[in-house]
């Protein structure tokens, strides 16, 4: 089975529990569809037909969770192994993974947690992704996290993702949504934040939801529907990069389908340079 997709537009993630109504999606559908490799690499049967039968009208980019490209533990070859198959079989153009980490001690930890923002870890995590690039022979796009606390900062956050980008080679993940999370909980501004940002090295950008839990504290959820803010804050960095993919993620408390074609549209709208509707 060849795919020759290349990725492009705007796509949405491909989770089980609308499977049938993604495949199915029209006016608007899908340019591409993204799916967690871990959910897949190992599926058969049923499942396993489902993403064939996706693959065979979309293609496919990949957003890994359990890399853990920030972990102090050895990579796991026998995953990349693996990943590497995965990205043969469907004609993968884009794996991204978090700038975080979810392993340690070989415990899997569940969680993507915030890497303190220090030239050591810039070091570390830089040859990793070297090493992992060389391995997969494509390049990994990291993608800029949400996180509540900074640990041990030596550096500011875009500091930290520029450098590492910088050193390794490797690609931006823009994630707007954590941008505006971010700003809104540690107080920064997102429009310097994204200008300092390596934009040159950006392929792949998400947008997503979130839940404001307090009068100054919003939650990453990627369980609500995108807000206006972010919207304006995509249309506005939009022009400032090559034409990128747009992907929206919707991880749980799906509503109907046409309120998922709703913001389908307004990425569409955006990624056209056209009015987006109030």
């Amino acid at each position: 089975m060849t795919f020759l997709f290349m990725v492009k537009g705007v796509g949405i993630g491909f989770r089980r529990d609308i499977a049938d109504e993604i495949i199915g999606m029209v006016n608007p559908s899908p340019n591409f569809i993204e799916l967690a490799p871990e959910n897949w690499i190992d599926m058969g049967g049923y499942w396993r037909a489902k993403l064939d039968e996706a693959a065979e009208k979309y293609p496919i980019s990949l957003h890994g969770l359990s890399l853990s490209i920030g972990s102090p533990d050895e990579l796991d070859f026998d995953f990349l192994k693996k990943i590497k198959a995965f990205i043969k079989q469907y004609d993968i153009k884009i794996y991204s993974e978090h700038l975080s980490y979810s392993k340690c001690d070989n415990a899997h930890l569940y969680d993507l947690l915030p890497i303190p923002f220090t030239q050591d870890a810039v070091i570390h995590i830089a040859e990793r992704i070297k090493v992992v690039q060389d391995y997969l022979e494509m390049p990994l796009a990291i993608e800029n996290v949400s996180y509540y606390t900074a640990v041990a900062a030596e550096m500011k956050e875009h500091e930290f993702i520029s450098e590492i980008v910088n050193k390794s080679n490797c690609n931006l993940l823009l994630d707007v949504n954590n941008i505006y999370v971010n700003a809104f909980n540690h107080g920064y501004n997102t429009k310097d934040f994204i200008n300092n940002l390596p934009l040159e090295k950006v392929s792949y950008i998400h947008m997503a939801g979130h839940e404001k839990v307090a009068d100054d504290l919003i939650i990453d959820t990627h369980g609500e529907a995108i807000i206006d803010p972010v919207y304006e804050l995509l249309k506005w960095v939009y022009p400032k990069l090559n034409n990128s993919p747009v992907l929206l993620e919707r991880d749980f408390n799906f509503p109907e389908i046409n309120e998922l074609k709703r913001e389908l549209t307004q990425l569409h709208k955006i990624t056209n340079q056209e009015e987006v509707d109030a």
